[in-house]
C-alpha cells in the first residue's frame, strides 16, 4: 500500500513539473507571438522579439533580444536594441483583456541616433507611434475576446545601462545613457493600450536619447560635428514643442523714453 503511495505521489508530482513547464513556456510563447505580431504593426518598422520565459505562479519572467529596426529612410541599421528585459506582472493577467506589469527593467539598453539635420530616426520612429495611435493603423492593438482593445499598466519601468551610438562606421560616437524611471503609465487611464504604452515610453525617453547624442556630437566637433550638433538640437526643440514645451518668453519691454526736461 505505501508503495502505491509512494508511486502515486512521484506521478502527481511529475505531472505537476510537467504542467508548470508547459505552462511557462505557453505563457512565453504567447508574450513572443504578441510582440513579433503586433509589435512591427505600431512601430511600422522591423520589431522581432527572440525569446520570453514567463513563471506561471509568479507572474516574473525575461524577454531577450528585442531589437526594433530603423525607420523608413534610414539605414537598415537598428534602432533599438534591448537584450535583456526583466518583467514582473500579476500571474496570469497576460491571459486577461487587462494586463498589470508591476514592473519592467530593461537592463544596458542600446540605442542609434542619426540625423539630418531637423530630422532622426529616433524622432521619426515616434511619429510612426504616434500614427498608430491616431488610427492610421486600427489593427496595431490586439484585441480581447469581446473585440475590445486589450488595456495595459506598468507600475513602474527603468532603463538602466544604457548607452547611445551616434552614426555608424569609424566616425560612431558611444556615450552613457543617463538611466530611465517611469511610473504608473496608464494607471489614472484605468488602463491604455499597448500603442499608447509605446508612445508614452518614447516620449519620455527621446529626450534623454537627444540629450545623451548632442554631448556624443560636441565631442565629433569640426563643421560636420557642429551641423550635425544644430540638428540634434533642432530636433529636440521640435520635440519638446510637440509634448508641450516651455512657451516663448515674452520680450523684454523697452524703456521709456526719458520726459523732455
Amino acid at each position: 500500500m505505501k508503495k502505491f503511495l509512494l508511486i502515486g505521489s512521484i506521478s502527481l508530482l511529475v505531472v505537476c513539473l510537467a504542467g508548470y513547464v508547459i505552462m511557462q513556456f505557453f505563457l512565453g510563447g504567447i508574450v513572443k507571438s504578441g510582440v513579433n505580431k503586433f509589435g512591427p504593426r505600431i512601430t511600422q518598422t522591423k520589431v522581432h522579439l527572440e525569446g520570453a520565459s514567463l513563471s506561471p505562479l509568479t507572474g516574473t519572467g525575461t524577454l531577450t533580444g528585442l531589437v526594433i529596426g530603423n525607420p523608413q529612410g534610414w539605414t537598415e541599421a537598428d534602432a533599438f536594441k534591448l537584450g535583456k528585459i526583466h518583467i514582473s506582472m500579476e500571474p496570469f493577467s497576460v491571459l486577461k483583456d487587462h494586463i498589470v506589469i508591476n514592473e519592467i527593467v530593461i537592463e544596458q539598453p542600446e540605442f542609434l541616433y542619426e540625423t539630418k539635420f531637423v530630422a532622426s530616426n529616433v524622432s521619426d520612429l515616434l511619429k510612426n507611434i504616434e500614427q498608430s495611435m491616431g488610427g492610421g493603423a486600427k489593427e496595431a492593438d490586439p484585441k480581447s475576446k469581446s473585440g475590445q482593445p486589450v488595456k495595459m499598466v506598468i507600475k513602474k519601468l527603468v532603463l538602466k545601462e544604457g548607452k547611445v551610438t551616434v552614426g555608424l562606421g569609424p566616425t560612431a560616437f558611444s556615450v552613457p545613457m543617463p538611466p530611465v524611471n517611469m511610473t504608473d503609465i496608464g494607471t489614472a487611464e484605468g488602463g491604455i493600450t499597448p500603442t499608447q504604452v509605446a508612445f508614452a515610453v518614447m516620449r519620455h525617453v527621446t529626450p534623454t536619447i537627444v540629450a545623451a547624442s548632442t554631448q556624443a556630437l560636441t565631442k565629433l566637433g569640426g563643421t560636420s560635428g557642429a551641423a550635425a550638433l544644430e540638428g540634434a538640437k533642432q530636433v529636440g526643440d521640435a520635440i519638446k514643442g510637440l509634448f508641450g514645451g516651455s512657451k516663448k518668453q515674452p520680450e523684454p519691454q523697452k524703456a521709456p523714453a526719458p520726459a523732455p526736461k
